[in-house]
């Protein structure tokens, strides 16, 4: 949604570029052409030619254009003050006809313009047409076609005998015969050797308005107002084509005379076989929005060209029925000369000289531009290079030392871990040896409650066994004392037995009582060693984090120094490069001085042959001996001139060197600073810190005694009182241990502060230290920069006298000359 597209009542498509955002802001937005300026009004002529892949077009609007056909373009665009009614082109593409309402001229089609080469006198040409070899063109002035030579613009010919007003001309493809067309119904064939009338077809209820002829001449079709496609051959109609309810307005035949092509009022087109049907046995095709003015196809008969009232052209490409496109015997060649003017070519050729000499002083500006970055890239190299370096060794030993901390870290945490799990495998042992000792004791005192019941069973059935040896002594004398007795031991019996499972209910309760308990502190243990197994993993885990975290950055690093090395490669492929551009400058400087010696030693030779002829012309050796005692002053002049350049561009050289080490003491103070800055932040970040972990354990502490305050209420209730200790122990045990670590670190944040105090004192000195810094290089860079103008300033005038001294020379030795 960046563009906006316009279109006007003038047939035009504009374009609108909505990118600024503060669009309301700007003062005026202009609209461009989507593509190129459409004709606005109706097109009245249309024309092709055989050399180029061109065709003009005339219009209402007062324009003429000139189109592309093959890349569908706008080549040419030219607006007149009159109305143009028709246009032709010359064969060759670099010339055209327009007849406009006051007259009609011929046009060369330059290369960016269209120049108007001849103008004839006649008022609406409503059709002039060039012939098919290009020497002839014809032009309709009234009811009267005017032939013309278009290379002497002569009249050759005039054809007389419309009574109407002329509506089309052709030529035949030999330039033979001509044909035309009126509003009286009239078609005319001319022979053009002879400037009379060969055959007439008059049919008076029709207004002709277009004419094609077949290739060989003798066929004419013609298309006017009665609804019919008319094929006309030797003076009379020989078919009529009806247009089933529109009226055809223009026609066209194929080169091979296969197709015949026509439009009509609608705007349609249709494309019906040769010989023509009289059936609706044709293709229509939809185009137009008015009715079709001309029409033509290409001398390939690859495309077909339309114009219409609409203002707008069609490029219909002609395919055969299979859907290719026709293929033509041979592959036509365009040209691609055009036309240009003498004054535009001297103007370009002044541009394009004027253009190189500021090319060749840009370029001498840009190698000393060059020269100067050189030098600058190559310091900056070196900066880079020992920066890199001593940022690689800083780098390279906080990684070793980051690797000690980390396999310190690692060897202590797998001796705590080791260490823990000796402590509860020694607590699990013993736990295992307590409860087996207490299952034996137990075990015992079951086993002896068991010998003490066999016994007891076995005195009972001593005693039984008595009791039946006493009643089968005395059955007869004492059975009822006996059986008494006897009761009452069983009873006896009873109770003891009932004693017995009593006792073993209870001795198995607490047998069971003793497993739960041993069970539960099994379990309490266990949980215990696990939540530090966990809370170990954890940390474990976080050191791995770290430790990752650290591998990542060191990898990052190593990236950027492989980077860093690549840009270093790359400075160091282009510093080879501009050493070797530099050799072959060095090379061409040292042929120009062996070229400069060569010249001394012949004008050295010259003065020899001068100082000879001193000899023959005495009256010359006066003034040759004053003009060689001037010349020797100004070469001293010159020489002592140069001494002073030289010495002038040592003192710019060393300043310029001044100036850089200047920029490459600030630019190191920056970075320095900018550290520091860093570290400020970095320690400002660790005091909040800090502050939020103080703020979080005096919330802890608070809760904790709020906890505690309810906990002690339950002091009388020991169960609750178990559990609010539990809760406690559970919720801040681990709490506790954080808080430890933390009491810890208290030494380390002193140690903190410390050498955050000494960095802050650096930071104050080091900025002082840049401030005057920079106010003694402003001083110096300012006095540099006055002594380099006073210096440029010499050389200039220097130039300047060198230059004046050089012209004397140059005077005074053709001087001589002429005397010779």
């Amino acid at each position: 949604e960046e563009t906006m597209v316009v279109n006007t009542n003038k047939n035009q498509l504009y374009m609108f570029t909505m990118l600024s955002t503060d669009l309301m802001k700007e003062k005026a937005a202009y609209f461009a052409y989507l593509n190129f300026p459409l004709h606005s009004a109706s097109i009245t002529g249309l024309d092709i030619c055989i050399w180029k892949p061109i065709l003009a077009t005339c219009s209402l609007d007062r324009s003429v254009r000139i189109w592309n056909y093959k890349t569908n373009t706008l080549e040419l665009y030219k607006e007149y003050r009159e109305e143009a009614y028709t246009v032709s082109l010359h064969p060759t593409g670099l010339f055209c006809l327009v007849g406009f309402s006051d007259k009609l001229r011929f046009i060369s089609l330059l290369y960016e313009d269209m120049h108007v080469f001849k103008e004839f006198a006649m008022r609406n040409c409503r059709e002039c047409s060039f012939s098919n070899g290009g020497h002839l063109f014809a032009a309709v002035n009234g009811n009267v076609i005017q032939i013309y030579s278009s290379i002497t613009f002569e009249n050759i010919n005039n054809l007389k005998g419309h009574s109407g007003k002329i509506h089309a001309v052709k030529w035949s493809a030999d330039d033979t015969k001509f044909v035309s067309c009126d509003t009286h119904g009239a078609v005319y064939e001319w022979n053009l050797l002879t400037g009379k009338r060969e055959s007439e077809c008059v049919l008076k209820s029709c207004i002709y308005s277009s004419i094609a002829l077949s290739s060989d001449a003798k066929i004419i079709f013609a298309v006017g107002s009665d609804q019919t496609l008319k094929e006309i051959s030797e003076s009379s109609i020989q078919h009529e084509v009806p247009a089933f309810g529109v009226v055809y307005t223009a026609v066209a035949v194929s080169h091979s005379g296969h197709m015949v092509f026509v439009g009509t009022s609608l705007g349609t087109v249709r494309a019906m076989k040769y010989p023509l049907p009289l059936t609706r046995d044709f293709n229509e095709y939809r185009a137009h929005a008015g009715a079709v003015t001309k029409m033509s196809i290409t001398s390939d008969d690859l495309f077909l060209l339309t114009a219409s009232e609409d203002g707008s052209i069609f490029i219909w490409k002609v395919y055969d029925k299979g859907g290719g496109i026709l293929k033509w015997e041979k592959e036509v060649e365009y040209a691609e000369e055009v036309l240009i003017m003498r004054s535009d070519i001297e103007e370009k050729s002044q541009a394009m000289l004027d253009l190189q000499i500021r090319v060749s002083e840009l370029q001498t500006e840009n190698d000393y531009q060059l020269r100067l970055k050189d030098m600058y890239c190559n310091e900056k190299i070196k900066e880079l290079e020992d920066n890199f370096t001593h940022e690689i060794g800083s780098l390279k030993t906080k990684h070793q030392i980051l690797q000690a901390e980390k396999e310190k870290q690692e060897l202590q945490h797998q001796f705590q871990l080791s260490e823990l799990m000796n402590k509860q495998a020694r607590e699990v042992q013993q736990l295992e040896s307590d409860s087996n000792q207490k299952l034996l004791m137990e075990n015992e005192k079951y086993q002896e409650l068991e010998v003490k019941s066999q016994r007891m069973q076995e005195e009972y059935e001593k005693q039984l066994h008595n009791l039946e040896e006493s009643k089968s002594r005395a059955v007869k004398e004492l059975t009822e004392y006996y059986e008494e007795k006897l009761n009452e031991k069983s009873v006896l019996l009873e109770e003891a037995e009932e004693d017995m499972r009593q006792q073993l209910q209870a001795h198995e309760e607490i047998k069971k009582q003793i497993e739960e308990d041993e069970d539960q502190e099994i379990l309490e243990i266990k949980i215990k060693y696990e939540r530090r197994l966990l809370e170990e993993k954890e940390s474990n885990l976080q050191l791995n984090g770290e430790i990752g975290v650290m591998n990542k950055r060191l990898n990052s690093l190593q990236k950027e120094l492989k980077e860093r090395n690549r840009d270093i490669e790359e400075m160091r492929l282009e510093q080879q490069k501009l050493q070797g551009i530099i050799k072959s400058l060095e090379k061409d400087i040292l042929a120009l001085k062996t070229e400069i010696q060569e010249r001394t030693n012949t004008i050295q030779d010259k003065e020899k042959h001068i100082y000879d002829l001193k000899k023959k012309n005495q009256e010359l050796e006066k003034f040759k001996f004053v003009l060689d005692y001037r010349i020797e002053e100004f070469k001293k002049q010159i020489e002592s001139r140069e001494s002073d350049i030289k010495t002038m561009k040592e003192q710019i050289h060393e300043m310029e060197g001044e100036l850089e080490r200047f920029h490459k003491e600030s630019t190191q103070l920056k970075l320095n600073i900018t550290q520091l800055q860093q570290k400020l932040k970095a320690t400002d970040h660790e005091m909040h810190r800090e502050r939020q972990k103080k703020q979080n354990m005096e919330a802890l502490i608070k809760r904790f005694k709020t906890d505690l305050h309810n906990c002690v209420g339950f002091i009388q209730d020991s169960k609750k009182m178990k559990n609010g200790i539990r809760e406690l122990y559970t919720k801040y045990v681990r709490q506790s241990d954080s808080v430890e670590t933390e009491a810890v670190d208290t030494d380390l944040q002193q140690e903190y502060m410390r050498q955050r105090e000494y960095l802050e004192r650096n930071l104050a000195a080091l900025k002082k230290k840049v401030v005057k810094d920079q106010e003694i290089h402003q001083a110096a860079y300012m006095r540099i920069v006055q002594e380099n103008v006073s210096l440029i300033k010499e050389i200039n005038d220097l130039r300047q006298e060198l230059k004046v001294a050089h012209t004397q020379v140059h005077d005074l030795r053709s001087t001589l000359r002429l005397t010779k």
